[in-house]
């Protein structure tokens, strides 16, 4: 069937001194609602000890990417008048003295999820500039527990028993977005558009040709609002950073009985804490008519996912549980495990670690439980 037109989660925050290079390797969703570390681009312990108040600023501003002084001043420099940063979070007010003192980590964490998602005036970047989304990887060794070899749903029937898969094939996710509308409705609000494509690919299975066994594609448009900062500030340090607003297509571009298709909309929270990030989506599926290639997905796949996200240093973890209200005998739940290949080079490739555990892994595999493993590295992040 063809690619029909319209479309995810997670957030994480993390201790300004570590925050630097896990982006590439957060795991799916956690890249979607704004993760506190994501575009760190150094480190900061080092500022810290820096004496001088000019001089740690600038040092925050060189680590961070973000300027926290005067905007079009040298950062070095006393700033007479609060900078952008300061404004947008609603940190300090005009009268605040020109000399001040390091940020705090509420304050580093706010410029960098801010960064993440463009939220604040300073760190907007325009239309239609391309940057990754949820995590683009390769898992040459990725294993399942049951291959599905008769697929089927209720409308489209049993697919003709064909290839005789591996167990052991290859997985593979290319995510991009970009962002299409700049201050849509309310204010620094934004409207962004992403493509995320998803295969398994029976690279070892040479005797068959290697086939492509399924390919999701999902494209997205996403709507961005950043919380005001008076309501930010939640209970015990926690911090509600955005509300994301979604509409999701996904298909395989299949026919006949392979065919699978469905539409949602859905509105997520995201908030966190130190290096614990948690983001909650709600979705709801809308109606495809008497054209239903699956009507009975959601009750297999779900229609809420939690995830919690850790980012204590060099590594990151999350666990994304997928489930349905007022059911808990289906749904998934997925760990993504990441860590540098080389330590120093944290930016660069990371292992990537992921098993899932339930339904929905693919769309064509959307009523089949199963059990996956898999390992591999990280692609690339901009």
């Amino acid at each position: 069937m063809s690619l029909k037109p319209s479309t995810t989660i997670t957030m994480a925050s993390q201790r300004p001194q570590r925050a630097r290079g896990v982006c590439g390797a957060l795991p799916i969703g956690v890249l979607a609602l704004a993760a506190g570390a994501c575009f760190a681009q150094g480190d900061v312990s080092s500022c810290r000890r820096e004496a001088d108040d000019s001089r740690r600023l600038a040092c925050y501003d060189a680590a961070l990417g973000t300027e926290f002084g005067r905007s079009g001043t040298d950062p070095a420099a006393p700033s007479a008048a609060p900078g952008p940063l300061s404004a947008a979070v609603g940190a300090e007010p005009p009268t605040r003295p020109a000399a001040r003192p390091a940020p705090g980590q509420d304050e580093m964490l706010a410029a960098v999820a801010s960064k993440t998602w463009e939220l604040a005036p300073e760190t907007k970047r325009g239309t239609f500039v391309v940057r990754t989304y949820q995590p683009n990887f390769v898992l040459p060794a990725h294993w399942t527990s049951s291959v599905n070899l008769a697929p089927s749903t209720p409308t489209r029937g049993t697919a003709p028993s064909a290839l005789r898969y591996k167990s052991v094939d290859a997985k593979i996710q290319i995510s991009l977005r970009t962002k299409v509308v700049e201050g849509l409705l309310l204010p620094q609000a934004d409207l962004w558009f992403s493509y995320t494509q998803r295969s398994l690919w029976q690279l070892w299975d040479t005797q068959q040709s290697s086939p492509f066994r399924s390919t999701d594609y999902q494209p997205e448009a996403i709507y961005v609002i950043p919380t005001p900062p008076p309501l930010a500030p939640l209970w015990a340090g926690w911090n509600w950073r955005m509300t994301q607003l979604g509409l999701m297509h996904q298909s395989n571009g299949q026919s006949g009985a392979l065919s699978r298709s469905w539409n949602r909309v859905y509105a997520a929270a995201s908030v966190d804490r130190g290096d614990l990030g948690l983001v909650l989506r709600v979705f709801r599926r809308l109606r495809d008519g008497s054209n239903d290639d699956n009507p009975d997905i959601a009750r297999y796949i779900g229609d809420t996912e939690l995830a919690a996200a850790w980012l204590p240093g060099l590594a990151t973890a999350q666990v994304t549980w997928r489930t349905r209200l007022g059911s808990s005998s289906r749904g998934s739940i997925q760990w993504d495990l990441t860590y540098p290949v080389d330590r120093s080079r944290p930016q660069g490739l990371r292992w990537y670690v992921q098993v899932l555990s339930g339904y929905g892994e693919t769309l064509l595999d959307y009523n089949h439980r199963q059990t996956s493993v898999g390992t591999g590295l990280t692609l690339f992040q901009f």
